[in-house]
């Protein structure tokens, strides 16, 4: 298993100094792309520039998540919400483009110099999702979440379709913790007790493969076991959670190699009272 290699408890004890090194050698190339986009961007959809989300790092632990404006304006008084269909006539014609190509994230390499966030970890959850579901969150998010993951890479396009359908925030809601949240939940568990440099680097690569895809998901990589067991994931919308992460289970203990999948079981959604 990888927290068990060699060098695997200085990777986990040192990757957040490399992260914000990493950051601070990255921002002036960051800073100079942003200067561009704003360029760009706010002659044609105003201000502001940047938009502040709460995110969280654990439960009672919220941060404001930094991100390029992508949609026209919320109602002040309208909850955050992940992006369903009901909200995609709010994306502008430019934030789609920005999207596609995850540019809108590019000042979260702020969050990572702030040491608020890595590179690579669980997307931050939303604080209603987080209030609802404390314990397995605690679990989630023993890991620090980061830009991009295990599961952004394996189930961003399959959830997408999946929310697209949706049609108001309350359907958009209910489908994404019944349909998305369990599956997301069990990858970054499986992240969290696997974690090291060969599957930190396999995430980078599809990550920035994708990039180069438009946002699709980069279909060749290097051999990996929990890389065989993400694979299973990227199926049609039409699989329920419990399916796919079944699958996910079957390919993690039928991998070559010692990969922790008994130790992330499939996450029960209880809300809390």
């Amino acid at each position: 298993m990888f927290l068990r290699m060699p060098f695997g408890g200085l990777w986990m004890r040192h990757d957040a100094l490399l992260d914000r090194f990493l950051a601070a050698v990255l921002l002036p190339l960051v800073l100079a792309l942003m200067g561009l986009l704003w360029l760009i961007l706010v002659p044609v959809q105003g201000r502001p520039f940047l938009y502040a989300s709460e995110r969280m790092r654990g439960p009672g632990r919220a941060f404001m998540l930094y991100k390029i404006r992508t949609m026209h304006p919320p109602d002040r008084r309208s909850e955050e919400s992940v992006l369903g269909g009901d909200l995609a006539g709010r994306v502008t014609q430019v934030g789609r483009v920005l999207r596609r190509y995850r540019l809108d994230e590019l000042p979260q390499i702020l969050n990572v110099l702030k040491g608020e966030i890595r590179f690579i970890g669980p997307r931050p959850p939303l604080r209603k999702y987080v209030e609802a579901y404390p314990g397995l969150y605690r679990e989630v998010l023993a890991v620090p979440p980061g830009i991009t993951g295990l599961a952004t890479v394996t189930l961003h396009a399959r959830e997408e379709r999946i929310l697209a359908r949706c049609r108001t925030a309350a359907e958009t809601d209910i489908v994404y913790r019944r349909r998305c949240l369990p599956v997301k939940a069990r990858l970054d568990l499986i992240y969290r007790d696997n974690r090291g440099p060969a599957l930190d680097a396999w995430i980078l690569y599809r990550t920035v493969a994708g990039l180069r895809g438009g946002g699709r998901t980069a279909q060749r990589a290097a051999p990996h076991p929990v890389a065989s067991a993400a694979a299973a994931l990227s199926l049609s919308g039409r699989s329920s959670a419990s399916e796919v992460a079944a699958g996910v289970a079957g390919r993690l203990r039928r991998a070559p190699g010692s990969v922790s999948a008994a130790a992330a079981p499939a996450p029960v959604l209880t809300p809390a009272k």
